[in-house]
């Protein structure tokens, strides 16, 4: 595997299901649960829904925790969290949360937001540490993988997304590795 780069293993956008970034919040979530249904019963080989701007370029992927961020929108306001637990400051994330009422009152006017609020509206694109190249070792993604937690890594060719690697098929291919080693396990 030392030598293996990304472009073995990623799946290409155009293997995934996508929507518009225009698409409302209620749309959103249908597409979600059609993706869904359609995985479970094997019709589709995908679940992650991609999310294309007007140019049909990829800029992101909709997972149920973003359509959750998209009922409380002021999470978009927040962007320091992560750094101020990793520092041990949860008592200040604590004051932060209360002082922008999060989730205060995420359902308070659903059926507004479900028709309103678009994709774009939430939509956060991949983040520092989720993106890597098609060239690139996967010794680098293992990184990645460990190190941020994400379920994929957005693989680009130049600027435009091309396709995602799945942490789903890594493992696979590490196990699958392992297993040919043939390894006794037998205690002596």
């Amino acid at each position: 595997m030392e030598k293996m780069h990304v472009r073995d293993l990623m799946v290409p956008v155009d293997r995934f299901p996508k929507i518009s970034y225009r698409t409302s919040f209620y749309e959103a979530v249908r597409a979600l649960e059609a993706a869904q249904q359609k995985y479970m019963t094997g019709e589709a080989r995908q679940r992650i829904l991609l999310v294309e701007d007007d140019d049909h370029r990829i800029i992101g992927k909709l997972s149920p925790i973003d359509l959750l961020r998209g009922l409380e929108t002021n999470y978009s306001r927040i962007v320091a969290e992560n750094t101020l637990s990793r520092f041990g400051f949860t008592n200040i994330w604590k004051t932060i949360q209360e002082d922008y009422n999060l989730w205060g009152n995420p359902f308070h006017d659903l059926c507004r937001k479900a028709a309103q609020v678009q994709v774009k509206d939430f939509l956060k694109g991949p983040s520092e540490g989720q993106t890597v190249a098609v060239d690139d070792l996967m010794a680098k993604c293992f990184h990645l993988f460990v190190m941020n937690r994400h379920d994929s890594l957005f693989v680009v060719d130049g600027d435009q997304i091309v396709g995602l690697l799945r942490f789903s098929d890594v493992y696979q291919e590490v196990s699958k590795t392992m297993k040919e080693c043939h390894i006794d396990t037998v205690p002596k």
